[in-house]
């Protein structure tokens, strides 16, 4: 199966490539982005971990990530996207990320109903999780935003610099239309 190219008014996403490696860097090194993310590199040799990650995801058909360009490919804003894909079980976790340059330009908002039509129509998901740290206001309100439902915070399920943290699980069924 050739890798599905998703578009959007303004956007294009692709199967993220080796050359992305820099963007990556740039934006999983980014204390901005990283604060809540769970993973930082700082070299783009450790970067290229990520790299693999996402090319296994594809290969263990374990989840999919697009790299969120620009409409004519010349910019790089981010990344979205599954893992934790469970055929069996019809379900996957979300996850995404932008560089800060492009935070408050509405492109998350515009990237994340085709990303999960794309799992509810192609992958025949029928339930799309999130979990977000209890503390990342912005992303809770986002998430929430493009109709994800709170259901629960796991108290102090995750460790992070050596403190505890609580993380909330959001959800969207198929039935809820992610559109």
């Amino acid at each position: 199966m050739n890798f599905p190219i998703l578009n959007t008014n303004r956007l294009f996403l692709r199967q993220i490539q080796q050359e992305d490696i820099g963007n990556v860097l740039k934006g999983l090194s980014d204390s901005n982005v990283i604060q809540y993310y769970g993973i930082s590199y700082k070299t783009l040799e450790e970067t290229q971990q990520q790299i693999d990650w996402y090319k296994d995801l594809e290969k263990n058909k374990t989840g999919i990530y697009w790299a969120i360009c620009s409409l004519d490919n010349t910019v790089f804003y981010g990344i979205g996207g599954f893992n934790q894909l469970s055929m069996e079980y019809k379900k996957a976790e979300i996850g995404f990320w932008l560089l800060p340059n492009f935070w408050n330009n509405g492109f998350m908002q515009e990237a994340f109903p085709v990303i999960c039509s794309f799992g509810f129509e192609k992958l025949d998901l029928n339930r799309i999780e999130g979990f977000v740290e209890k503390e990342n206001i912005n992303c809770r309100k986002s998430i929430e935003k493009m109709g994800f439902t709170l259901e629960g915070i796991m108290r102090e399920c995750e460790i992070k610099n050596d403190q505890f943290l609580d993380v909330c699980i959001y959800s969207k069924l198929k039935k809820e239309n992610c559109k």
